[in-house]
């Protein structure tokens, strides 16, 4: 604990999955977006764009690539997109080719820009009493989004992120103690899982308290889940779709 107000904000981090039946002010909205445009960039080369989604039919297309019934149906809905194609078409008007804006290292310059600027509005979000959900399953199946949003090449949505009034006060969720995240100097290669016994009976505390009638395994059975095993879904295409939008080409 701490007397600092905004690292209380964020120990106290909780992901939030049910709304008020109502939408961002324009002030919430427009201090939500200018935050995102002042995130750190890489290069300054500020290689995202936020779609803001209102359409209906749009949402209930994203609801199903995320296969989670609350997205998209109260609060404001957003896909953080990797944008290099603003970068291609400035190039291309200024009479350059594409150079290395194909390249998998430039690609990941996009997604840093991108994360970066999903964890400085949820931030920022809760800072005004706000509740956010992150959405990586918008993940499973990115070429859907693709399409839905009409996304040009260059392009690739990477996070969903649904902001709103918040109308549920849950746990805080329990993380990995430090010792197993944090290292100095060199990575130790071994892992103990019998230190994390402790933690795991946290977890599982943690799960059954939630949700009486589910049973959750602890972190380390989590992780050696179904979830987790080698199984055919479309987030297996990624890359392919990544090279059909001419991405990650070398």
């Amino acid at each position: 604990m701490t007397d600092n107000f905004t690292i209380n904000r964020q120990l106290h981090h909780k992901t939030i999955r049910s709304f008020a039946p109502q939408n961002l002010t324009k002030k919430q909205f427009d201090a939500l977006m200018q935050v995102a445009r002042h995130t750190s960039t890489s290069m300054f080369m500020q290689q995202f764009s936020i779609m803001h989604i209102t359409d209906l039919n749009k949402k209930k297309i994203i609801r199903q690539v995320s296969n989670q019934e609350y997205v998209g149906k109260n609060g404001d809905l957003f896909i953080f997109v990797v944008d290099l194609y603003r970068n291609q078409q400035i190039r291309k008007q200024l009479g350059k080719d594409d150079g290395r804006l194909h390249m998998t290292d430039v690609f990941l310059q996009g997604v840093e820009d991108t994360v970066l600027a999903v964890q400085n509005v949820v931030n920022a979000a809760e800072s005004l009493n706000l509740g956010a959900v992150i959405l990586g399953s918008i993940m499973n199946d990115p070429q859907k989004l693709i399409t839905n949003l009409n996304l040009p090449p260059m392009t690739f949505p990477l996070l969903g992120l649904q902001v709103g009034v918040p109308t549920q006060n849950p746990q805080l969720k329990p993380r990995l103690p430090l010792s197993f995240t944090l290292f100095e100097d060199s990575y130790p290669k071994e892992v103990d899982i019998h230190k994390l016994d402790s933690y795991d009976k946290v977890v599982s505390t943690y799960y059954d308290l939630r949700d009486t009638n589910r049973r959750i395994d602890s972190f380390t059975k989590q992780v050696a889940s179904k979830k987790m095993d080698k199984h055919i879904t479309n987030r297996n295409q990624t890359v392919e779709v990544l090279h059909s939008q001419q991405l990650c080409l070398a």
